[in-house]
């Protein structure tokens, strides 16, 4: 089977074309917006193309020839809505029938009721702005299917780590700056997917009867807690896990100007506009924006060093608060899905691209 792969330059699509090329599972044919997005698929002898996720003919025109197109791109708030939408219009233009879409288990929110399947209803008042755009965009996404005939395949993975990972890397930068933290005793699920998990669950989506069609979660097999992921690559580091900050309750998180800002621009009012306006007072707005960051407070020689404080995000607030662990009872039964990589080992691949990536393996 011939494979587009939408975002082939990002973690998820890098590890995609990986893994069916160098498994000769299917031929991939990666596909990215500019050609400097092809430092790694064009290691490999494969049809690479350029295409733009948010343009039809751009997409269509790249799409050209592919039996099926797994859909991996990033984006802002509005890329995340308006991508599938365009994926479908071009899947349709380009005569491909079965298309993959990655949404999220974000659509839930990061800490889900206990209970949530698939069939627990959507909705968009979530506090993060990126959960609403994916609720958006998987319901454009099948409403992109219906309209076009295709056998559309929706995705929700949790936390995805793995090599090249920011789950892995950035953990890692916090536990080394002492910036770590955990709620309470870490007790949270840790509604965790590793890379090559994922990867086999886009393998069954490419195989499956065409009514199998649908939302899917995909998850690993085993419970995992925050505590667990922390301490897992803490220990992996040589890192005492005692010194990772605990926290009683998670602080009130409010947005920063800058932060208020983007999220005005990113809105579809400004973005409708944002093409007409002049290139030079669009700099004089981002060297306004820039300005508005806060100075760093200058060091004092007379004051003792304070212990770094916790990186705390909203993300990783709500994330930690999780009670429930996603159920992949669905894709199990309609896909066949079956995790292929244990979290140990997981885990320690992981650790391990670390090292290599650091220079210290």
């Amino acid at each position: 089977m011939i494979v587009a792969i939408v975002g082939a330059n990002g973690f998820i699509g890098t590890r995609l074309v990986e893994m069916f090329h160098l498994g000769g599972r299917h031929t991939v044919v990666p596909i990215v917006r500019r050609a400097s997005g092809l430092a790694l698929a064009a290691r490999f002898a494969v049809d690479w193309r350029i295409g733009d996720a948010i343009n039809v003919t751009s997409l269509a025109a790249a799409l050209r020839g592919c039996d099926a197109v797994v859909h991996t791109a990033l984006g802002d708030t509005r890329q995340i809505e308006a991508m599938p939408t365009t994926l479908c219009a071009a899947a349709g233009i380009a005569g491909v029938r079965r298309v993959i879409y990655l949404s999220s288990a974000s659509v839930h929110g990061q800490a889900p009721q206990p209970g949530t399947t698939e069939d627990s209803p959507l909705h968009c008042r979530h506090a993060m702005d990126y959960n609403n755009a994916k609720v958006r965009a998987e319901r454009a996404f099948f409403r992109g299917c219906t309209r076009h005939g295709l056998a559309g395949f929706a995705l929700r993975p949790g936390v995805v780590f793995g090599p090249r990972s920011r789950w892995i890397a950035d953990l890692a930068a916090d536990l080394r700056n002492e910036r770590a933290w955990l709620l309470g005793d870490g007790d949270g699920i840790c509604n965790t997917l590793y890379v090559d998990n994922l990867v086999e669950a886009v393998a069954q989506c490419l195989t499956a009867p065409a009514d199998a069609t649908g939302p899917y979660l995909v998850g690993d097999t085993e419970r995992v807690t925050w505590s667990g992921f922390y301490h897992s690559v803490a220990t992996a580091l040589g890192i005492a896990p005692s010194g990772i900050h605990r926290l009683a309750a998670v602080p009130a998180l409010r947005r920063t100007t800058q932060e208020q800002i983007s999220r005005l621009v990113a809105g579809r009012t400004v973005q409708t506009v944002l093409p007409v306006v002049p290139a030079r007072w669009k700099t004089v707005a981002k060297r306004l924006t820039a300005a508005l960051a806060p100075a760093a407070a200058s060091p004092d020689s007379w004051r003792l060093t304070e212990k770094p404080r916790p990186r705390i995000s909203q993300e990783l607030a709500l994330l930690q608060q999780c009670r429930w662990q996603l159920p992949s009872n669905r894709a199990a039964l309609r896909l066949g899905y079956r995790p292929v990589v244990s979290f140990t080992t997981a885990m320690r691949r992981s650790v391990a691209w670390l090292a290599f990536a650091e220079g210290s393996a």
